[in-house]
Order: C-alpha cells, then structure tokens, then sequence
C-alpha cells in the first residue's frame, strides 16, 4: 500500500522540525522525546535510554516468532548550515548535514505504516540510535544489552545517498563502509630562534618530514590488491615567524577494509614516527584509535536487502565497491547479521553531499524507504 499524500505531508513537516532543532550525539533528548511519542500515538510499546538517549519501539503481530531490528540514527552535526531554507537549523553551529532528521523520520514512517497494516508475522523494533556522528551510539546501545533486551535475528538500517539519484538504492555484500581510525601525533623539541636552528631539534621539519613519510605507508606498504586511505588533516605548531616552535602536532585519519591491511597501516605509522623522532632528535608521540570497525553486510542478508529494493525502486542494484566513509552501525553488524543499504536522493534541489554546509535531506525519498523496510517485514517476517 502507497503512502499517502496526508501521511508524506505529516512526516515531511515531522522531519522539517527535526531538522530546525538539531542536537548533538548523547544530547537527542528533544529528538528522543517527539521519536517515543510518535511511536506510542502509532500502538508500539516503547522504551527510552537505551545506551544513552536512544529509543527502541516494538511492535508485535500474528502468532510468528521471528525478530527483526530497523535502525535509524538520530544525531547532527557540530557545523553550521548555509541553505538559507525556511526549515534551516535555529541552533547556532549544529545543523542536520547528515541526513538523520530523514532517517528517524522515515523510520517513524515505517512503524505508523507497518502497525496500521499488519501484514507480518512476529517482531519488530524499531532502533533509534544516537551519536552515530564519530561517539559510537551504535556501540552503547549494544553494550547496554540492545539485543539482549530487544532480541533481533537480523538487524538493517538505510543511508540516503546524494551521490545517487533519487529512485534507486544500492548494497552489497561484505564491506560497504570502512572502518575509521584517528592518530594524533606530538612532535616535541625544545624550541628555539629560527636563526640559529642547529642548537634545537626542529619539531616543524619533523613534522613535514612525517606528512611526507606518512602518505608512503598506502603506497609503499599496503598490497596494491588492497584498499585504504590515510590522510593528515591537520597541523598545528609555532606562532611566530622567527621561533622554532617546542612542540608540533598532526592529526589524520585512516580507513580501511581488513584488519591485516589496519594493523599494517598502525604498526608502520608508529616506526615512521619513531625513525624521524631518532633523526630529528626529537621526542614523537602517537595516540592511534580505532573508532569504528568496517560495516560488513553479511552475504545473505545484502541480498535479501537488495530484493526487497528491487521490489520497491526503478533503479536497485548491487554496488560494485564499498565507500570509504564509516558508519557505526558496524558494531551491531559485528553484534548480528544484517546489511546496510544507500537510498538514492539527489535531483534537481538536492545535490549538496553529505558533511556540506548546503546540504538538506530530500522529503522525496521518505516513501521509498518506508516501502523498503515494509518489505523487509513481509519478506521476512511473513503473515
């Protein structure tokens, strides 16, 4: 059954709302609060904090003893927004760059149309996550008993997609996002004039050296056969143009697939910073953390979410690589089999991508994931 022009325009206004009251990752609680009413209003019994602010709603049918999980992610972003729309965020330096506000609401979509309908047989939860934007909402929710409490025997969630047009969807199985590292690197010296640099170590020259050495390691020290990226994000040190700074710092991340190509990267960064720290005669630091593990579909599960998309978009297909942008809906991939499936949004009005000051989600592709996560009921849960 489609949905219809009312229920589009509830959501839509739904969605809107959220997207002009945005909270950071483990603060949802407004988000929280209107996510909880909205799925008791639809009959769904509902139980809130689950790993901090997040929302889990349940919803039973018919004499089946199948459980499923649906998950949305309910956070924001700390940058500001530049679209100028009449829905804009009204909370300076936090903004819905992500596309959340759509995902909860489209979620909520799901639960009101999945309870009105009926036409399963079993369990379903409807997992409302927080700080999926780099705390690892996924991961407390897992450790605070998500499947235990709520036990699922497959679990999916959605990304709208910009780089995709709106209409299509794609998956696959195995890797579909990477996993997501951060180092923090501290080159120490003793500082000094700049005229005289043979009587201090130079933190900046080592620093440069280390950006340099540091871009072989994918090049140089990763099979050609693999995939990963490492790249330095930031540089800070010094504040004037003729001190030789004490201390220096670089920041970066790395993304990767498999654990061997991971460990790899760690153990070859951490002997290019002690090898320039002997060189340079300076002290090297490095705090590595690996935040997030690679989003791995499991095989079965990717091509159930791919028939379930063919049923519902023109344009459903397996992708043919994964992308290099982490999502914390790994730790409950690593928890239960499941898959994670790009909704296509991009048209006209919506070509800004994703972490873009200009970026909105498109209202537009609400009912295709509804659709989408209704199949997934019947398919597997069936009346």
């Amino acid at each position: 059954m489609p949905i219809d022009a009312q229920e589009l325009d509830h959501l839509t206004a739904l969605r809107r709302d959220l997207h002009a009251h945005p909270e950071l990752g483990f603060h949802e609680h407004r988000t929280a609060g209107i996510v909880a009413e909205a799925l008791r209003e639809a009959g769904l019994a509902v139980t809130t904090g689950v790993g901090g602010t997040g929302v889990v709603g349940t919803l039973r049918n018919g004499p089946g003893n199948g459980a499923i999980g649906f998950r949305a992610d309910m956070d924001a972003l700390p940058f500001a927004e530049a679209t100028g729309l009449a829905h804009a965020s009204t909370v300076p330096g936090v903004f819905h760059g992500c596309g959340h506000d759509g995902h909860s609401a489209t979620l909520i979509g799901a639960a009101r149309h999945l309870a009105r309908m009926r036409d399963f047989s079993g369990t379903i939860h409807f997992i409302f996550q927080p700080a999926e934007e780099g705390l690892g909402g996924a991961d407390a929710m897992v450790r605070d008993g998500l499947f235990e409490r709520f036990p699922c025997d497959r679990v999916f969630a959605l990304h709208n997609w910009p780089d995709l047009p709106l209409g299509s969807a794609r998956t696959r199985a195995g890797p579909i996002m990477a996993a997501a590292d951060r180092f923090d690197i501290t080159i120490s010296g003793r500082g000094g004039h700049a005229a005289m640099p043979h009587q201090t170590p130079d933190a900046i020259l080592a620093a440069a050296t280390l950006i340099g050495e540091l871009n072989t390691i994918v090049a140089r020290r990763v099979a050609p056969t693999e995939s990963a990226v490492l790249s330095v994000t930031k540089v800070t040190g010094g504040d004037s143009h003729n001190v030789i700074p004490a201390q220096v710092s670089l920041t970066g991340t790395v993304r990767t697939f498999s654990t061997a190509v991971q460990d790899r990267i760690e153990q070859s960064l951490r002997a290019i910073c002690e090898g320039v720290a002997r060189a340079s005669e300076t002290q090297v630091a490095v705090d590595y953390v690996r935040y997030y593990p690679a989003t791995i579909n499991d095989a079965d599960c990717a091509e159930i979410a791919l028939a379930a998309a063919r049923a519902v978009c023109p344009d459903a297909k397996a992708a043919p690589d994964p992308a290099f942008t982490s999502e914390d809906f790994a730790f409950m991939l690593r928890a239960r089999p499941g898959a994670y499936l790009w909704l296509g949004q991009r048209d006209e009005e919506h070509v800004a991508p994703l972490h873009h000051p200009g970026y909105d989600f498109n209202d537009a592709a609400i009912p295709t994931g509804i659709a989408w996560f209704a199949q997934l009921a019947r398919t597997l849960l069936p009346a």
